[in-house]
């Protein structure tokens, strides 16, 4: 079957790689579609155990991904580091809707070893682990993601040798620059918040109130979206909490494993991530690339008419190619940011599970 794959090769002096692959496996098409032959189902992969999706994105919206200026600019001409982590988070992504659950937890480990802004998928990545996996799962998935932060013990210790002096010397000066955690972006690179005037941008109080709602965006959508059909967010928790205490009083020793749905773990990922976009404090020109390949799957997860969809679209890209970004432009994209996150609200949540599944009491119930 025909598969998107977009190239973007370089031979930028002082890189080591000449290529770069961005894997998106998401175009298939349906063998028993008749009625519409033009539509086909958005898909990362295909596996044996997936239900029917329910996502329809015609195949000519795909083509949008290969029209952007600024995405060709981000990954022919300049290459940047974002551009392989999206690369391998991608991939990561690939292999969690294949239900491998551990191999993906130790490529997104790699992606944020790459670009930190990979870690906007953290929060709906560790709420599909915990739906799909007991704890003990989740723990050894964690694990395995923190044994490849480990295997690059060498280069660290050889770091720590070299500042060693420094650390010795001005240990907190040394300490606060070196992981600037507080670093404020400059005001004259901000694509999505150059309305703000500068003396509010740089204040704390700003970075403050956006961690705010970034935090209880995403609380709000785990718990009337993401986990609506179990009941919410602590409900889920609890469920958790009860396995985890009959496993430890060995009542119910077997693992309580679930298949999640390809539409669940892919609108629960890119829509945790664009949270994090709408709400990050500066959006540089590089950073678009953190959720582009994303837009068509939201844009269509949204109950939006065509023509709609594909003016939010253009108008994305338009506030991304001006340069130097203005007012006018940074509120256009905020506002386009928050009716494409609206749509996503009013959309129906999926039912998150296949039906395939190794928890006892599933089937103990089902034979009942």
């Amino acid at each position: 079957m025909p598969q998107h794959i977009m190239l973007a090769s370089s031979s930028k002096l002082g890189t080591t790689f000449t290529g770069k692959i961005t894997l998106f496996n998401m175009l298939m098409c349906n063998p028993e579609m008749t009625s519409n032959k033009s539509n086909v189902r958005l898909r990362y992969c295909s596996c044996n155990f997936s239900a029917p999706q329910k996502i329809k994105v015609p195949w000519w919206a795909l083509s949008l991904l290969s029209l952007s200026k600024r995405v060709h600019s981000i990954f022919v001409l300049r290459l940047f580091n974002d551009c392989l982590a999206t690369t391998l988070l991608h991939a990561a992504l690939v292999s969690i809707i294949c239900q491998k659950w551990h191999l993906g937890l130790v490529i997104f480990s790699g992606a944020v070893s790459i670009k930190m802004n990979v870690l906007l998928y953290a929060p709906p990545l560790l709420l599909l682990m915990v739906k799909a996996m007991d704890i003990v799962g989740v723990i050894s998935a964690l694990a395995g993601a923190a044994l490849v932060q480990r295997s690059s013990y060498k280069f660290v210790v050889h770091m720590i040798v070299i500042g060693l002096p420094f650390v010795l010397s001005h240990p907190a000066s040394y300490i606060s620059k070196a992981f600037d955690l507080g670093r404020v972006f400059i005001h004259f690179w901000s694509v999505n918040f150059k309305f703000v005037p500068e003396e509010i941008f740089v204040s704390k109080a700003f970075a403050l109130s956006l961690l705010v709602a970034h935090l209880s965006l995403l609380l709000i959508f785990a718990h009337y979206r993401w986990c609506r059909h179990e009941g919410g967010l602590f409900a889920v928790v609890h469920s958790k909490i009860i396995q985890l205490k009959l496993r430890v009083a060995r009542r119910d020793p077997s693992p309580t494993n679930r298949v999640l749905q390809t539409d669940h773990i892919v609108t629960t990922m890119f829509v945790g991530n664009f949270i994090g976009i709408i709400c990050a404090r500066s959006l540089h020109y590089q950073f678009y690339s953190w959720y582009f390949y994303s837009l068509p799957y939201l844009l269509w997860k949204a109950p939006f008419i065509t023509l709609l969809r594909l003016l939010l679209f253009a108008a994305v890209e338009f506030c991304w190619n001006v340069f130097p970004s203005n007012s006018y432009s940074s509120i256009l994209l905020l506002c386009v940011h928050l009716i494409i996150l609206g749509g996503l609200w009013i959309s129906s949540p999926e039912y998150p599970y296949v039906g395939k599944t190794t928890d006892k009491s599933s089937s103990e119930k089902k034979a009942r």
